[in-house]
């Protein structure tokens, strides 16, 4: 997969596992981007690792599988670390 359909992928992954998680996530479509991206990377390299399937093909329902699960996890981590922040400012 090219470089561009990969933040493509990264960006549509982040909006899909922040209209799945419940609450109110902040950042724009920056963080959003950057959590995508990070998700599909973090999705792809856990699914080759345990399942033996990766990032291959853009059109692939494991990829996309796989990178919103990712950027689910990501941004849970990431809603951790700002409520936390925020508490303490």
């Amino acid at each position: 997969m090219g470089f561009f359909a990969f933040l493509i992928l990264g960006l549509i992954a982040g909006a899909i596992a922040k209209l799945i998680l419940p609450g109110k996530q902040g950042g724009g479509w920056f963080i959003t981007l950057l959590l995508g991206v990070v998700g599909a990377f973090l999705g792809g390299w856990l699914g080759s690792l345990i399942f033996g399937v990766g990032l291959n093909e853009f059109w692939s329902w494991s990829t996309w599988l796989l990178a919103i699960a990712g950027s689910i996890v990501v941004l849970l981590i990431y809603g951790l670390v700002t409520r936390n922040s925020r508490k303490t400012a």
